[in-house]
Formats: structure tokens, sequence, C-alpha cells
């Protein structure tokens, strides 16, 4: 009985037994937006190539979708078109049709609806539960959405996967998921953003951009939970009480119920010095996190925090916000904050600035913080889950 065996053993005797599975992943969001979750899909399969296995993987892609999610040279992996459409309000039973008597022992929905489906374990991964602590900063359209269907998709998956240690606990404190049905996996950065560059093309980028170092650099969707107008009334404090003169750049396209943002710069006189960048390219934000002086990170909540991981692989010092799962990726590599407490942001950004010293260690711990997370540990997790289900 393997239930009696100690963990090693059990884990001895999995890697053993484990047979041929044909696993399904879900890739049709790089199509209608290339935002985190995207990443982490794409990086993901990718890492899965990388890892010795046996397993047929079949990648579900956009009709739509020219690009090939698929790891070069890799024959167990092929691609499968979808004409399901991604946040349909059907896509549950729509996208279980089309999956229907296709032999999956396992689908995994990376943004964490599962299709209504006979025959395959489901995994879900749930990067955040925003929607549930700040109903607030969605719109009508994504509270329907997301809190009409989270219920339904944590109780049917066969097992979850939360993006940090934080989602698992809100998972299992606010919809009563099981302990052992949930497993918090890290995720890692862009690899883009995780490479090395050299100071001239830093600094040709600055030029195209018009920027000198040592900014203040925030990144992120343009979105309330963000918590950006807190930021800008501290960086208007910033220049107001310390004579700061360096600008805030924010980097990111506007999300939803963004208009207070742009109306606290107005108001607070700051249309030149905050410039906003919604359209980079990869390369260019990092050579951003490389010449900024410090990112500032005060969001209400995150599932993950990628930004947060990018600076640290750049050496950029990074002030984050003590919330959500943000303590976790940071760890003690950069300084935890209260989001709310604009006094605090405000001398803790001039601290950073000007104590070379204090920016330094930072720096170096950041980027020995970052090495802890890549995707192949990310992938190496993901596949034992998936192998775990084949023994449950």
């Amino acid at each position: 009985n393997r239930q009696m065996l100690s963990p090693t053993c059990r884990r001895s005797l999995m890697r053993h037994t484990i047979t041929y599975m044909r696993i399904g992943i879900d890739c049709r969001l790089p199509t209608y937006r290339m935002g985190g979750i995207s990443q982490y899909v794409i990086y993901l399969i990718q890492g899965l190539g990388r890892l010795r296995n046996d397993h047929e993987f079949v990648i579900g892609h956009s009709r739509k979708e020219s690009r090939l999610f698929l790891p070069s040279g890799k024959p167990n992996f092929s691609r499968n078109e979808l004409w399901t459409p991604c946040h349909h309000r059907y896509e549950r039973y729509l996208l279980g049709l089309e999956l229907s008597f296709r032999g999956f022992n396992v689908y995994h929905s990376p943004d964490f609806i599962p299709p209504m489906m006979r025959g395959a374990r489901r995994v879900i991964t749930v990067h955040d539960l925003t929607f549930l602590h700040f109903p607030e900063f969605l719109t009508a359209e994504s509270k329907r959405y997301y809190a009409g269907q989270i219920e339904w998709a944590v109780e049917v998956a066969d097992h979850i996967i939360a993006d940090s240690e934080a989602t698992r606990s809100d998972l299992i404190r606010l919809l009563s998921v099981p302990p052992g049905k949930v497993t918090s996996i890290h995720l890692a950065a862009n690899p883009a953003l995780a490479g090395e560059y050299s100071p001239e093309s830093v600094r040709q980028t600055l030029k195209s951009l018009d920027l000198s170092p040592g900014f203040v650099l925030a990144v992120g969707t343009l979105e309330p939970r963000k918590n950006l107008p807190m930021l800008v009334r501290a960086y208007e404090r910033l220049r107001r009480v310390h004579s700061i003169r360096v600008p805030l750049v924010l980097v990111g396209k506007a999300g939803w119920l963004y208009e207070d943002l742009f109306l606290e710069i107005q108001r607070l006189g700051l249309g030149e010095h905050v410039i906003h960048l919604p359209d980079l390219q990869d390369v260019q934000l990092a050579h951003l996190y490389r010449a900024a002086g410090v990112l500032a990170f005060p969001s209400h909540y995150e599932g993950f925090g990628l930004p947060a991981l990018e600076a640290m692989h750049g050496g950029c010092p990074v002030i984050a916000s003590n919330r959500g799962s943000l303590p976790e990726i940071v760890g003690e590599a950069g300084l935890l904050l209260n989001p709310t407490e604009v006094d605090l942001w405000t001398d803790t950004l001039y601290r950073v600035l000007f104590d070379e010293e204090m920016s330094s260690r930072m720096s170096r711990e950041g980027q020995l913080q970052a090495q802890k997370f890549t995707w192949d540990r990310t992938a190496e997790a993901t596949l034992r889950v998936y192998e775990s289900l084949d023994e449950s």
C-alpha cells in the first residue's frame, strides 16, 4: 500500500512507475494578449521541452495564431488548433466539446478556467485572487467573468497550481480548497529581461527615449490594483521636500479604471515629470531596469510580481509593497513597505536614490535572489504535478 510508505520511498516508487501520458496544455491566450500569463505558458512549454521524459505534449493554439509555441526539435510536442476564443462566456463548454475524445490523460489550463470534459485529469493555474480581495478594482464585466467562475473552477479541477504561497493560502482560506489539492510553484523572468547587456546598448536605449540614468521606475498595467496614484503622490513629495529632479517613468499599457492616475498627475502639476511608456520592446525594458535608480512597486496585491523579479535580475534596487506574494519574491533583497504610507515611500525612495552603499548592496542581493527562480525549476515542479495525477 503506497500510503503506508515513507515520503522518500513513495517518490522513489513514483519515479519507477510513471507511465506514458498524453498531456494537453492550453496556449490560446498569447494570441489575444501578451501579458504575464501568456509569458508563463510560453516559457513553461519551453521548460518542459528541456526535460527528459517520454510523455506526449499537445499544445492548444488558437486557429488564428501564426506563431508556433513548441520547443524546437522535440517530436513529442505537437500543435492542436482550437476554435474557441479566450474569455468567451461559454468557453468551458465549447472548449470541452473541442477536446472531447482526444485521449488526454491530463489537460492544463494556465488561465484558470478548465474545459468541461470527461476522461482527463484537469490542472488549472490560479495566479491571484484580486477579484475576491479587491472587487472594487475590477470592471463590472471582469467581476462577472472571474467571480462567476472561480468557485466552479477550483471545485472541478483535479489539482491547482498557485504562483506563490500567498495565492495558495488565499485559495485555502477564501475558497476552502483542501491543502493537498493545491501546489505552489514559482514563476521565473522572461529570458530577455534576465540576460546580460552591454553598458553601450543601455546608453543607446536611454538616448532614444531621452532619459538619463537614475530615474524612478514603475512597471505594470495601469490599473487600480497597482496603487500608482499613491506612488505619484510620494513622487511629488520627493520633488517638493527633497528637491529630487529625476523623472518617474511608468512602463505599461493602460488597463482599466486608470483615469484617476492621470487626473492625479495633472492635479499635482507633474505632467512634465511623469513619463508614460506604454509600448516598449523586451530589450528596451531590460535596459531600463539596468539604468533605473530604483523600481517602485507599491501594489495592493500581487499573485507573483514579475516586475520585482525582472528588476532584481537587472541589478535594480527594489522597493515593494509588503502585501500578497511580494515578500516571498523579493525576500530580504529589497525593502518592503505598507502600500498606503505616502511619507514612508517618499523617504525610502530618497534613501535608495542617494545612499550609494545601500543601493549597491540591494543591487547585489537582488541579483542573488533572482537566481532562485528559473523556468527549468518551474517546469520540473509542474511535470511532477502532472505525473502525480497518474497515480492518484
